[in-house]
């Protein structure tokens, strides 16, 4: 069943989706940048990290499929009422599959760095919840996405 194993991957991931997740790898801001540098090669507590990594209809902004997490780096933006109700639509639809979100501003990451990152290694995630599971949501949460 889906949520027997820690390898996740949604299915039917629309590919221009993937191709999005791609463009904002290569345009990434100065905080997932920086966050990045900090996190990428397993260099947080042995981790292993994603970024800008398309999930179903959603693309997260940094992927740790170990401890079934989600770090998402907020800008301004996410201040507007429109950006915050979608916002809280993906972390509904994500924390369906026992995934836990981590949101952190953009300048908490440029001027504290460090302790993001001591949040994120002593951060543990829900066990996920046996949900009922439609045929188009089979697969794992987070080893890739596509068709």
């Amino acid at each position: 069943m889906f949520l027997e194993s820690a390898r996740v991957r949604i299915r039917r991931t629309p590919p221009e989706l993937m191709q999005r997740a791609k463009m904002l790898r290569q345009e990434a801001t100065e905080a997932e940048c920086v966050f990045w540098e900090a996190v990428r090669g397993r260099r947080c507590g042995g981790l292993k990290f994603r970024r800008q990594h398309a999930v179903g209809q959603f693309i997260l902004d940094f992927w740790c499929p170990e401890r079934r997490l989600v770090v998402e780096l907020d800008g301004g933006i996410h201040e507007r009422a429109d950006v915050a109700a979608h916002d809280r639509e993906r972390e509904e639809w994500i924390q369906r599959y026992g995934v836990c979100i981590l949101r952190f501003r953009n300048e908490e990451v440029l001027t504290n760095l460090e302790a993001v990152l001591q949040t994120i290694q002593g951060s543990k995630s829900p066990l996920a919840p046996l949900l009922p599971q439609r045929p188009e949501e089979r697969g794992t949460l987070g080893e890739g996405a596509g068709g």
